[in-house]
């Protein structure tokens, strides 16, 4: 009796995961952080940031992960699948807007208009600033790698997210909200955007990179040894 023969790609499926976990948590972060972008937040009535500003860091953690485990190359071929991502969710909720609802349903139907009508507007920016952004962030964590010998992690994630929150807040804050707030409130959005993001990045992002990076780089070594 003639044996099936074995999967080529099934013993290379526990290689994979720590890739496709890191990509799907950073493709699911930015979908979530544009949702969420769609709620202004305003402290003591004179500064304001969206709520996606919360959970923007950590897809840059994970963008810093991918550059410093699987290089820039893979990198930027996540950041462009996360675009297209961005594209399609953009495409279904207008569709969703477009299609009728029941009379009953009248205010939820309003409530959904509400945001994904806003979404669009908020993706074209983030999308702008997102390939801005990250392809610079993960194009600089490989040049400091080679300038400072694979050592410093901290200054790369610090150091390329300084220059990559610059090149996204700014594109972000102008295309997303310019005509609804005043000059005043975005330049003090784009401010205060950028703070906190870095905030976020030093005091959260960077020893959760720390600690991710360890981990990857034992398991992802222990799988080319097992293979």
């Amino acid at each position: 009796m003639d044996k099936v023969s074995e999967n080529p790609f099934k013993n290379r499926t526990g290689g994979d995961m720590p890739l496709i976990t890191v990509t799907a948590l950073f493709v699911t972060l930015y979908l979530v952080s544009n949702v969420m972008a769609v709620k202004i937040i305003s402290i003591f009535g004179y500064f304001y940031f969206d709520a996606g500003t919360i959970t923007f860091p950590f897809a840059y953690m994970l963008g810093d992960v991918l550059a410093e485990i699987w290089g820039y190359r893979t990198a930027r071929k996540v950041i462009w699948m996360t675009f297209v991502c961005n594209v399609v969710m953009v495409i279904c909720t207008q569709v969703g807007v477009w299609l009728p609802s029941p009379d009953y349903l009248d205010e939820t139907a309003r409530s959904y208009d509400t945001i994904f009508t806003y979404v669009p507007r908020i993706v074209i920016g983030s999308l702008v600033g997102f390939l801005l952004g990250e392809l610079s962030n993960a194009w600089l964590m490989e040049r400091i790698k080679k300038m400072t010998r694979g050592r410093h992690l901290w200054l790369r994630t610090i150091g390329s997210s300084v220059v990559g929150y610059l090149f996204d807040t700014l594109p972000f804050v102008l295309i997303a909200f310019a005509g609804i707030l005043t000059v005043r409130d975005l330049l003090l959005m784009i401010a205060l955007q950028y703070v906190m993001k870095l905030s976020i990045e030093v005091l959260f992002g960077t020893p959760m990179a720390y600690a991710v990076i360890v981990f990857l780089k034992r398991k992802v070594l222990r799988n080319r040894n097992n293979g």
